[in-house]
């Protein structure tokens, strides 16, 4: 990546590099970068070009080039997370650092049922041995596995007064980053289904 990160003078006293590094893991640490990811640590400065200083303004301005470490799962892979809560909408699942995945309703195993006393979904488990059927409940907090169908990211910049209408509630509630699993496949779902 590449940034001009601006260094304030009362850190001109620490050596240049560390004073960028600080300066950056300030301004990206546990960020989400539209079309990147969410960012975690600063991996590396690659390379840093001349400072400047503005008139008008006391700090120096240097561009950056940098390595980030980011959280951007690939397409079909497979990661273990908790089960956050559940919705009509379907399930929501947590990595501990990362909250906002959902496998939706229809990315259950099939047949599956919400049940609204509980407020949980169930996966209705036919045994073809015994001929009988099982209701298996996906409780809150218990460990899933899931296959990461789509990451989506949505722009949340803010706008300009006069465009702000009944819009700006909906436009708050929107998350930067979001991922759409799914555990239709034999091998996905809670690992105590499995084990």
């Amino acid at each position: 990546m590449k940034d001009i990160i601006r260094i304030p003078p009362s850190k001109f006293r620490k050596p240049l590099t560390e004073a960028v590094a600080e300066e950056l893991r300030l301004k990206f640490a546990n960020k989400i970068v539209k079309d990147v990811g969410l960012c975690i640590a600063l991996f590396e400065i690659t390379k840093l070009e001349d400072s400047y200083i503005f008139p008008g303004d006391g700090a120096s301005h240097t561009g950056v080039f940098f390595s980030y470490v980011v959280f951007r799962p690939f397409m079909n892979e497979v990661l273990v997370g908790k089960i956050r809560s559940c919705s009509r909408e379907g399930v929501h699942v947590s990595l501990g650092f990362f909250d906002d995945i959902l496998i939706p309703k229809d990315e259950l195993q099939h047949p599956s049922r919400f049940d609204e006393k509980e407020q949980l979904w169930v996966w209705v488990f036919s045994s073809e041995e015994s001929g009988q059927s099982h209701d298996l409940f996906m409780d809150r907090d218990e460990p899933i596995r899931f296959r990461v169908l789509e990451g989506t990211f949505v722009d949340t910049t803010p706008t300009c007064p006069e465009m702000e209408t009944a819009e700006t509630e909906e436009k708050e509630r929107r998350i930067p980053y979001y991922i759409t699993g799914s555990i239709n496949q034999p091998g996905l779902g809670l690992l105590s289904w499995w084990s």
